[in-house]
């Protein structure tokens, strides 16, 4: 791909915590229109390279967005640059209703017109949050609460959407559901990084991948490529 299409750029990316290095210089770019993964076990630095870019930690190096250097914008404007992250863990409001919580990431919108069709677009994706619109975010099943979070995501119309760890707790009917919808939002039109643990997922949806290691990238290629990979296999796909 041409210099053209790089929407994210990261250039020799370091992030620490006191004295222990999370993140170990690391270089890795995503190209507009790609599902991009990061996988590695726990600690591997994947979490941190997200809240990176979200402007959430300090970090060394140079993280570009659209050739835009993000080291000196703040986390809500950075948002507003059409970066939207689903973080680990969900972050729903749980006494904010479904829609209060969509409604919550329109804040910095004046477009009212689209902002209804993207609520019609969400509830479309997501038709349980259809009917549950006025139900409490924290009465919601893991699942339900995932799907809030991608649809809050796609409220704030990001052109980039970063996730962390989007199956984790969920069951593997629900797990299948949520990369079905992550394909579908993807071919619509939004770039996805996405960090996960469940590799064999990650890497079926993949455009390609880039396996962390203690801080380090250890393998890229391809999600087929990574998928075949024997070292990958034995240490992330259960041999």
């Amino acid at each position: 791909m041409s210099n053209n299409n790089i929407l994210l750029s990261i250039q020799d990316l370091t992030i620490s915590y006191g004295n222990i290095k999370a993140v170990k210089g690391i270089s890795f770019e995503v190209n507009e229109g790609e599902i991009v993964t990061l996988i590695g076990a726990n600690g591997a630095g994947k979490s941190s390279t997200l809240r990176g870019i979200s402007g959430l930690v300090s970090y060394r190096g140079v993280i570009s967005f659209r050739g835009q250097d993000l080291k000196s914008i703040s986390a809500d404007k950075i948002v507003a640059k059409g970066i939207a992250q689903v973080p680990e863990g969900r972050g729903i409001f749980g006494n904010l209703t479904v829609l209060e919580n969509l409604k919550l990431a329109t804040w910095s919108r004046k477009d009212k017109q689209e902002i209804r069709k993207d609520y019609q677009r969400v509830f479309d994706i997501f038709p349980r949050l259809s009917e549950r619109q006025g139900q409490l975010g924290g009465t919601l099943s893991g699942g339900e609460q995932q799907m809030l979070a991608v649809g809050r995501a796609l409220m704030s119309r990001g052109t980039m959407m970063l996730l962390d760890e989007p199956s984790m707790g969920l069951a593997p009917v629900l797990v299948r559901e949520i990369f079905s919808v992550l394909k579908e939002i993807n071919q619509s039109g939004t770039t996805i990084l996405l960090v996960e643990q469940n590799a064999n997922m990650a890497l079926q949806v993949a455009s390609r991948g880039y396996v962390l290691e203690t801080g380090v990238i250890s393998h890229t290629g391809t999600g087929h490529e990574l998928l075949g990979d024997p070292r990958v296999k034995e240490a992330y796909l259960g041999g």
